[in-house]
């Protein structure tokens, strides 16, 4: 069990700031403090997408986008047990005319009632960068009523920009927007760590990527992913503002 603790997470474009000292379930994983760091590397999402760009598309092995492709996560939230099935379908979407690869992702409640369901709009470019195009997202209450729809953005729509999900070449210190569309989706990520081991579900995986997630909408919610090769997201938690953790528990390759 390490112990990590982020002083300070900034961007260029938004400081972000939270103190946090927590455990995480991971092995090989060295400690990291941050302190304000002054060589982020900052990539911002450009207002126009270049569909040249992604005339042919290079895969990244921290974010596939293989269809066929299933992903089975259990975890908590607010101590309510959920578990979760990701899905690369064979489905495609043109955005801002980008063929992107549709991902539909399933959170389900312990009795089996459906709690969120989301359609994420991704592409990788020719470089290998993985882009987030958008999500049309909805929660339900018990009785299967749609509760929300808050978060749903559109690429190239009332403002809304594509943002990087993963990089093509993943280093500590690299920071970029997910997503934007001010007021309803401001992710932000910041990679500290690209060869992590950590153990999920009586597997081991290396060379993992680790990352501290923040929105400036929940600027008091800071979380971890590991990002494995070959599948994505293996695990996550919330360190400070949330109570949230998933862990993946099984990969379905087409």
């Amino acid at each position: 069990m390490k112990t990590l603790t982020i002083a300070s997470l900034c961007l260029a474009s938004a400081a972000s700031a939270a103190a946090v000292t927590t455990g995480v379930a991971a092995s090989g994983a060295a400690p990291v403090t941050a302190a304000a760091p002054h060589n982020v590397t900052h990539h911002a999402a450009p207002a126009a997408v270049d569909p040249g760009a992604f005339a042919t598309s290079k895969p990244n092995p921290y974010f596939p986008l293989k269809p066929g492709t299933v992903v089975r996560y259990r975890g908590v939230d607010e101590g309510e047990r959920l578990t979760e099935r990701l899905t690369v379908t064979h489905d495609t979407k043109m955005i801002q005319g980008v063929k992107t690869r549709v991902i539909h992702d399933v959170v389900f409640r312990a009795d089996g009632s459906v709690a969120e369901r989301t359609r994420d709009w991704y592409a990788a470019d020719q470089d290998g960068n993985v882009w987030y195009f958008g999500e049309n997202t909805a929660t339900y209450d018990e009785h299967g009523n749609v509760d929300s729809r808050e978060g749903s953005w559109r690429a190239g729509r009332d403002g809304a920009r594509a943002g990087i999900i993963m990089p093509a070449h993943p280093r500590p210190t690299d920071a970029y927007r997910q997503e934007f569309l001010r007021g309803h989706a401001e992710d932000q990520a910041w990679i500290v760590q690209n060869d992590a081991t950590v153990r999920v579900a009586g597997h081991r995986y290396t060379s993992v990527v680790r990352s501290f997630e923040w929105s400036r909408l929940e600027k008091s919610v800071v979380s971890v992913k590991y990002y494995a090769q070959g599948v994505g997201i293996v695990t996550e938690q919330d360190l400070a503002g949330g109570s949230e953790k998933f862990e993946a528990v099984a990969v379905t390759h087409p």
